[in-house]
C-alpha cells in the first residue's frame, strides 16, 4: 500500500486548512476573479439584465474540478447582486425538513448554494423541483390515507449548484437550472497572477521567478497555488529571510517533493510500479490497484486524471500504458 506519509499538498480537494486561507483570499468582485473569461462575461450580462428587470438571477450550475472556485464565484455573484448568501451541500440535507428550514428563511432575490449538489438524495431532490420552478413548497403531513400536501410560497431565490461530477446529476435536477458553466483549469500565466494577488494579500515578498515556479507546479488550479505559496512561505520564514526567491523556492520543492510539474511523491510511485512491474503496461485498473494498495475508485478519480492531462498515461481497451514523455520525465528507459 502506498504509504500515507503527508497530506498531498498539490490534491485539489479542500482541506480544513484551507478554509481560513480561502475566506481570505477569495475575491469579492467580478472584476478581481482572475481567469474563467468566457463564463465570466456570460455571468455578467445575465447578472446586469437580472438587475435591470428588479428579478432575482436564474438559478446556476456550476461544474468542473475540485480547486477551480466555484464556490468563490458563487460568493462573487451574491456580492454582485447585492444579496445574502447561504452555503450547504448535499450530504448535509439529510431530511426534508433540514431544507425545508433553509428555504423558508431565505429573503427575497437571496441564494442558496448548494456544494456537491449530485449527492443529494432522491426524497430531497424531488423537493427542490417545485422550489427551483415554482418558488412552493411542497410538504406531507400525516400519513396514509389521511395525508395530505401543504404548499407553503417561497420567495424569489437563486439555486447555485456546484458539483465535480455532472454526470452524476439527474437529468430532471439539471434541466431545472438555466444557467450552465462549465470552469476550466487556469492557464499558467492567470495562475501567476493568482498567486502574485496573493501574496500581496498575505504581505509576503516574491520575486517573478518565483511566482512561475509555483504555478507551473499548481496543476493549472489555484486551490493548489495558494496553498503550495503558503508552504513555501513557511520555507521561506524559517531557512530565509521570509521573502521568496527563486533560488530557495526550488529547495522548498525539493523538501516538499514536488517536481516541475507538479508531481509528487505519489505519481511518480504510479507510474514507477506501472514501468517496473508491468513493463509499462497496457495493465488493467483493478490490478493496478491491488499493486498500489488503493481501491479502483481512488486510483481512477484522484490519481489518474492529472497524469492523463499531462499525457503521461494512457487508456486503451487493454489497460493503462504509460508513455514515452513520461519515461522521459522519470529518467528511466523503456525496455
Amino acid at each position: 500500500m502506498i504509504d500515507d506519509k503527508q497530506k498531498r499538498i498539490i490534491s485539489p480537494e479542500n482541506e480544513l486548512e484551507d478554509d481560513v486561507l480561502d475566506t481570505s483570499l477569495r475575491p469579492k468582485k467580478l472584476d478581481e476573479y482572475v481567469g474563467q473569461e468566457k463564463v465570466k462575461e456570460n455571468l455578467r450580462i445575465s447578472m446586469e439584465a437580472a438587475k435591470r428587470r428588479g428579478e432575482s438571477l436564474e438559478h446556476a450550475l456550476l461544474y468542473g474540478a475540485p480547486g477551480l472556485g466555484k464556490t468563490t464565484l458563487s460568493h462573487i455573484i451574491a456580492n454582485e447582486m447585492g444579496v445574502n448568501i447561504k452555503i450547504t451541500s448535499g450530504p448535509a440535507i439529510e431530511k426534508t425538513g433540514d431544507l425545508a428550514a433553509i428555504l423558508t428563511n431565505l429573503q427575497e432575490g437571496d441564494i442558496l448554494f448548494i456544494d456537491e449538489i449530485h449527492r443529494l438524495n432522491k426524497t430531497i431532490e424531488e423537493i427542490l423541483y417545485p422550489a427551483m420552478e415554482d418558488y412552493a413548497l411542497d410538504i406531507i403531513i400525516g400519513k396514509g390515507p389521511s395525508a395530505r400536501t401543504l404548499r407553503i410560497d417561497l420567495p424569489h431565490i437563486t439555486i447555485i449548484g456546484a458539483t465535480t461530477r455532472m454526470s452524476l446529476l439527474s437529468a430532471p435536477l439539471r434541466d431545472r437550472f438555466g444557467l450552465v458553466y462549465h470552469l476550466n483549469f487556469y492557464e499558467n500565466n492567470d495562475i501567476e497572477t493568482i498567486v502574485k494577488r496573493s501574496a500581496r494579500i498575505l504581505n509576503i515578498g516574491i520575486d517573478d521567478l518565483a511566482a512561475k515556479k509555483i504555478s507551473e507546479r499548481s496543476r493549472r488550479t489555484p486551490r493548489v497555488a495558494n496553498r503550495l505559496l503558503k508552504r513555501v512561505r513557511d520555507y521561506c520564514e524559517v531557512k530565509g529571510d521570509g521573502a521568496i526567491a527563486e533560488a530557495i523556492c526550488h529547495d522548498a520543492f525539493t523538501m516538499l517533493e514536488v517536481d516541475e510539474l507538479g508531481l509528487d511523491w505519489i505519481d511518480r510511485k504510479i507510474l514507477e510500479i506501472i514501468i517496473d512491474k508491468f513493463k509499462g503496461g497496457p495493465v488493467g485498473l483493478s490490478t493496478i490497484a491491488a499493486a498500489t494498495g488503493e481501491d479502483m475508485s481512488t486510483v481512477e478519480e484522484v490519481y489518474e486524471p492529472y497524469l492523463m492531462q499531462l499525457g503521461f498515461l494512457d487508456r486503451s481497451s487493454r489497460g493503462r500504458i504509460v508513455t514515452d514523455i513520461a519515461y522521459k520525465h522519470l529518467g528511466k528507459k523503456k525496455l
